[in-house]
């Protein structure tokens, strides 16, 4: 595992308690995090676009959630020029085709079912954070 030269910076959009706790776990098996969780897609955009928040570097999103769903917020924050390159993963638990399909039309980066088993579970969070905040070049910090 390479060590990253700052914290890394995620914003997950998910409004299952149970569901960020483990992501939230998973990220910090990997090292240090610093790690946003927002409930839905309106709380998302106030944070991105609140000039004292910090620009995450992955925004690990869910797509079933109330208020504005990840598929409203995706369609914004890909047509947003301040935001449209934040890499975002889906992570849900639908693996219907047209969620798939949906997502990747909406500029999604990736996106990965959710699976039942815990231990998958934390190998594809891990899986996730492995590739987007250590193996990928980020652009450097503005």
């Amino acid at each position: 595992m390479t060590t990253p030269t700052r914290p890394l910076d995620v914003l997950l959009v998910e409004d299952d308690v149970a569901d960020a706790l483990l992501i939230e776990e998973a990220l910090s098996e990997r090292g240090a995090r610093n790690l946003v969780q927002v409930t839905d897609g309106v709380a998302a955009l106030e944070h991105l676009r609140d000039p004292d928040s910090v620009r995450p570097d992955l925004i690990v999103l869910d797509l079933n959630m109330p208020r504005m769903n990840g598929r409203e917020l995706l369609q914004i924050l890909k047509a947003d020029e301040e935001l449209q390159t934040i890499p975002v993963v889906v992570l849900t638990t639908s693996s219907a085709p047209d969620d798939v399909a949906g997502a990747y039309q909406g500029h999604a980066n990736a996106y990965v079912t959710k699976p039942v088993n815990l231990a998958e579970f934390e190998q594809a969070v891990q899986s996730i954070d492995a590739f987007y905040l250590e193996t990928a070049t980020r652009p450097p910090r503005a």
